[in-house]
């Protein structure tokens, strides 16, 4: 995809397992949107990629794993003063298998498995911090619209009524 502008579309995947996510701390990219944060593995779709298509490279591509039970946990609409408008599906998966990369080999960043319940003590958007309280109700597909000026989030949505 040399010399193409990144698609607006990505998928962003929380594996889960015994109580706690894999994550990503996003230190290894000089310029990074989710430079210094803390996110799950994923990325932008390539041409003629479906989701789900781009969820299964993508996760192994940064983490090794190949995943073998998923699910659409919503779709969000992230909108910002300094990048264009992404819609990013996102997802979990509980079952997976292959050889995990280890912490320090992703190009991305550093992955490392967090408590749940620690995740809104890392530094993390705070719109993930209700994407996260969604999934934990184990809220059906939903649709998550923030927007942020700066690394402040100005506006939040979900399914289409502001809150």
């Amino acid at each position: 995809m040399k010399g193409q502008k990144k698609t607006n579309l990505t998928t962003l995947c929380y594996l889960e397992r015994d109580g706690k996510y894999l994550m990503m701390h996003r230190v290894k990219k000089e310029h990074d949107i989710n430079r210094d944060k803390w996110v799950g593995v994923g990325g932008h779709f390539e041409p003629d990629e479906t989701p789900e298509e781009c969820l299964l490279r993508e996760v192994c591509e940064e983490t090794g794993l190949m995943l073998d039970r998923f699910a659409l946990r919503g779709i969000i609409t992230f909108m910002s003063d300094k990048w264009q408008t992404e819609y990013m599906f996102l997802y979990t998966a509980d079952r997976f298998h292959g050889d995990f990369i280890g912490r320090d080999a992703c190009r991305e960043g550093t992955l490392e498995w967090v408590d749940k319940d620690a995740v809104y003590d890392l530094p993390i958007w705070e719109g993930d911090k209700i994407f996260f309280r969604l999934m934990r109700e184990q809220r059906p597909v939903f649709s998550l619209k923030l927007r942020y000026v700066g690394d402040t989030l100005v506006e939040k949505a979900l399914d289409g009524r502001a809150f």
